[in-house]
């Protein structure tokens, strides 16, 4: 068996203990002057001082950053406003599959069934099955229905104009006739659907609330493909939901829900947050774990590490939106503690229900 070799004496070196005299050293400096002739040969090294680039950002990462510092920095000009229920039971977040004509979320006490309608073709006087509201574009539809309605103090929205600037605002630009097509599609979808909210006090009492978010519309057909695409004039919310919004309405910064708008799943973690935090006691943690929030969030994922990964993800931009989230992610699942609404209260004057249900057209 060999035996151990023991050293001889301390090896001459630096103050760090590297003993550049032994071979080992002479080779670390061969290969780095290596690295240095190749990246000069190639241009690659830079001079002290030197200016180098910045990688460049996408559109959707340049939104998040600059969006996040003036949330930080500023109050917000303009609000956004959601339903209370929307905040905790969400509409599909990605397409539902050929012929799912229904969707069922529930959260705590409350249950939102939302069931597809139809509309009818103005050529063949046929009712057309409309698919479910989903995605992105339903939920921004609705914030800016919800927003209009607040702000005009009427259940009667002037679309046209209204819709156009409003995602000028969200998206920095105009929407071009194919994007144009698709939130009216999801507009269709939306105005045609059936909602019903559920709330359960207890085992013995609860309230059910049947209400299309829209009573009537215009729906325009377009002949061919290169036809433009129209906006309807307006539309009117039915009572019954405008009733409910002015009694449950949740504010929101409208530059969040610009940072924000390119994922279904971000806006629903935003919008949940926002309605939930500022009531939790000062002092109190409440605490919801990973199979909660992955029936909430994530139902799509078959594996919940999956989701993990994925609402893990979502969270990190809703943080940018939402910087005074006191919250907390473990293996367990999330922890909410109280927290600053993302709308001060003084910026939100909302008008009493009595005078918005005089402003409410029959």
């Amino acid at each position: 068996m060999p035996s151990k070799k023991t050293p001889t004496g301390p090896r001459e070196g630096d103050q760090y203990g590297f003993d550049l005299s032994a071979s080992r050293g002479r080779t670390i400096r061969e290969k780095m002057r290596q690295v240095e002739e190749t990246a000069d040969e190639k241009g690659d090294l830079k001079q002290l001082g030197s200016v180098v680039p910045l990688p460049k950002l996408s559109p959707i990462k340049k939104r998040l950053l600059e969006g996040s510092l003036e949330i930080r920095t500023e109050e917000p000009d303009d609000l956004a406003f959601s339903h209370s229920i929307f905040c905790q039971c969400a509409m599909p977040a990605a397409k539902p599959d050929p012929g799912v004509l229904e969707w069922e979320r529930k959260q705590g006490k409350a249950t939102l069934l939302i069931q597809a309608g139809k509309v009818q073709h103005p050529k063949t006087r046929e009712w057309e099955q409309m698919h479910l509201p989903y995605g992105p574009k339903a939920r921004l539809l609705l914030l800016h229905l919800n927003s209009e309605a607040i702000r005009r103090q009427s259940n009667i929205i002037p679309v046209e104009d209204s819709m156009t600037a409003f995602f000028r605002r969200l998206m920095g630009r105009t929407q071009d006739g194919r994007q144009v097509k698709m939130l009216k599609t999801q507009l269709a979808a939306l105005a045609a659907a059936n909602f019903r909210i559920g709330i359960a006090y207890d085992d013995q009492h609860s309230t059910q609330i049947n209400a299309n978010v829209v009573s009537t519309f215009d729906l325009w057909f377009e002949k061919d493909e290169a036809q433009r695409v129209l906006w309807p004039s307006s539309l009117r919310l039915s009572l019954d939901y405008f009733d409910s919004l002015t009694r449950h309405a949740v504010p929101l910064d409208e530059r969040a829900i610009a940072i924000l708008a390119f994922s279904a799943v971000a806006l629903d973690i935003y919008c949940w947050l926002a309605q939930r935090l500022h009531r939790i006691p000062v002092g109190k943690t409440q605490f919801v774990h990973w199979p909660g929030l992955q029936e909430q969030f994530g139902q799509e994922y078959a594996e919940i590490r999956f989701f993990r990964r994925f609402f893990k993800k979502m969270l990190l931009q809703v943080q940018k939106a939402y910087p005074e989230a006191n919250i907390d992610l473990d293996r367990k699942g999330m922890y909410l503690r109280q927290s600053p609404p993302p709308v001060k209260k003084a910026l939100v004057a909302l008008p009493s229900t009595k005078y918005l249900e005089l402003k409410a057209e029959k």
